[in-house]
């Protein structure tokens, strides 16, 4: 007896498969990683905003990407405003959606991108959380004998303000990457870009009290290359410098929401008001785009401008 033919799949469902939105995703993602060179942290928060946005679809029954117009788009984003999200949140969403569809253009799948129409929101009108060069300094003195490890956390809080590094970039530093003789670090930004940051005395003194006398005694005779460690000696992770940052931000009492990125808001705004350069606090930030940076002239104007309406006799 022959053996029986599997049926053929007709040519509507291989094309249906082709084309539902949730298809993509993955080999979106790799094509970040392995074309682009983005992050891993830069490709998993582009993954969960087009995974919501796939649910999203699946709500409204929403199969093939030909039913994916404008007018489909804008109520999605209506839908986010509705929800109160940051602007940043909103825009960075819209910015995962713009990637995926110019992917799916550049791949064959379709013949254009929709999503370019649409407009990001105006990110100038969103001001970063920044602390004043006073609250800084209780910030760095926050930790102590109760604590730990009170020499690695202030080296820590320490380097980010001097460096305005993110806080991937600074749990990612290795002991190779600091050169205390010379003031200066080397950190892997967004796409394995390498930059050099200065360190400034502070930094500078923290960082090599905390090598003289804390980690010595945290690693032991473990090989570990990490320049932040826990007490088990693995490298920190990005949540720890987070948990770090919030700790102490509770303890000298900072009312405003407080994260590792204030500190990088903070040094951004102070390097502005004290005659940096928006180009040079481009490089020194890791910003691709000058764009990026200048968010932070907004909250400089801002701030002279609450100076004036409090100093001024007819402000």
């Amino acid at each position: 007896m022959p053996p029986r033919r599997r049926p053929a799949v007709p040519a509507t469902a291989v094309e249906f498969a082709a084309n539902s939105p949730r298809a993509h995703l993955d080999p979106f993602l790799h094509y970040l990683r392995a074309e682009c060179g983005m992050s891993d942290n830069t490709i998993a928060a582009y993954g969960t905003d087009l995974r919501q946005w796939l649910d999203w679809l699946d709500e409204h029954h929403i199969q093939s990407l030909q039913q994916v117009d404008l007018k489909l788009l804008a109520k999605y984003l209506e839908r986010l405003r509705a929800r109160n999200l940051a602007v940043t949140t909103v825009a960075r969403r819209l910015v995962s959606l713009k990637m995926y569809f110019r992917y799916l253009v550049l791949d064959g799948v379709l013949p254009e991108s929709s999503v370019d129409l649409l407009a990001s929101p105006k990110l100038w009108q969103y001001l970063p959380t920044v602390l004043s060069p006073e609250t800084v300094d209780q910030l760095l003195a926050a930790p102590s004998q109760e604590d730990s490890y009170p020499l690695r956390d202030r080296a820590l809080l320490a380097v980010m303000y001097a460096t305005g590094c993110r806080a991937s970039e600074v749990a990612g530093l290795r002991l190779r990457d600091i050169h205390l003789d010379e003031n200066y670090c080397r950190c892997l930004g967004k796409g394995n870009k390498e930059r050099i940051v200065g360190l400034n005395p502070v930094a500078v003194a923290a960082v090599e009290a905390y090598l003289a006398h804390e980690r010595p005694q945290i690693v032991g005779s473990r090989d570990a290359d990490g320049l932040f460690v826990t007490r088990s000696g693995r490298a920190f992770t990005r949540i720890t410098v987070w948990h770090i940052v919030k700790k102490y931000a509770a303890r000298v009492g900072i009312e405003k929401k407080v994260s590792p990125h204030t500190l990088r808001h903070s040094f951004a705004t102070h390097m502005l008001a004290g005659g940096a350069e928006i180009r040079a606090l481009q490089e020194l930030l890791g910003h691709a785009s000058i764009r990026t940076t200048q968010i932070y002239t907004h909250v400089e104007h801002s701030r002279l401008k609450a100076v004036h309406a409090k100093c001024h006799p007819r402000g």
